[in-house]
């Protein structure tokens, strides 16, 4: 699998997100790259939300190393659709 080389692998609010290292959930997946999916689909008001853990890229940089990618897909959903409002 691709290794994300994206910077939001350095952002900090990430680090307010739970740990997770479940090989079932998502182990070693980019949380920031979990955000920005579960975003957009909040964004644009999906209605059935679904996370392919296997399609996100590896990562183990940065503040999103270890940190659970449904987290931060389920938080990306909703800060997505609240953005949809403005």
């Amino acid at each position: 699998m691709s290794q994300c080389k994206e910077q939001h692998r350095y952002n900090p609010a990430f680090e307010a997100l739970p740990e997770d290292q479940s090989k079932f959930n998502g182990r070693h997946k980019c949380a920031g790259c979990a955000y920005e999916e579960g975003y957009s689909m909040g964004y644009n008001r999906a209605q059935s939300v679904n996370i392919n853990f296997h399609a996100l890229p590896d990562s183990q940089a940065g503040t999103v190393r270890h940190k659970s990618v449904q987290a931060a897909f389920a938080k990306g959903y909703f800060d997505g659709v609240l953005a949809s409002y403005n």
